[in-house]
């Protein structure tokens, strides 16, 4: 890694090929929100209760803890001091409203708040240690006593990203015929 005459980090090789993905996902994420209106951005028009403001929200937020888990371990993972294989069903119900825009929110303060995550996410890609591991916290859909590398930990922000802005494609399109990606 290399340094511009300011001082910031000129990445090659896996690591800009990390941020250059993850870029370009987050931009098709946010593309489905151009020219619309708040009203828009938090209506669910299809058979899911998905909107476009809250499948932000979502991303934002599981980048900040999967962030979270590279730096500080399973912990950063837990909701309100509880692993998620403890959640009832009062949790998960908290949870699906994080996929809602709430009364308050604005798709300005959703969007810089994934700014403020993905500028985050992107400044420690230039330090990391990749190769870096920690047990995954205990869930019912991970593999007992398996261990994550930051970069497998990456590699699943990307894909996550990139799952949700289809979705968001979708949405886009059910609302007003507009494409993001296609």
């Amino acid at each position: 890694m290399t340094t511009t005459e300011t001082g910031t980090p000129t990445l090659s090789g896996e690591r800009a090929d990390l941020l250059d993905t993850l870029g370009t996902h987050r931009f098709f994420l946010r593309n489905t929100t151009k020219d619309l209106t708040e009203a828009q951005v938090a209506a669910s028009p299809t058979a899911s209760e998905l909107c476009l403001g809250g499948l932000i929200k979502h991303v934002a937020h599981g980048e900040e803890q999967w962030v979270n888990f590279i730096l500080e371990g399973p912990s950063a993972m837990a909701s309100d001091g509880k692993d998620w294989a403890d959640w009832d069903e009062s949790d998960y119900a908290k949870y699906t409203e994080a996929f809602q825009m709430q009364p308050g929110e604005t798709l300005a303060g959703v969007l810089a708040d994934y700014e403020r995550v993905a500028r985050r996410t992107d400044e420690l890609i230039a330090t990391l240690d990749l190769d870096a591991s920690h047990p995954l916290p205990k869930a019912p859909w991970f593999e007992p006593g398996a261990h994550w590398s930051a970069r497998r930990v990456l590699m699943h922000i990307v894909a996550e990203t990139a799952q949700h802005a289809g979705h968001a494609d979708i949405i886009r399109e059910t609302l007003d015929g507009a494409k993001s990606m296609g």
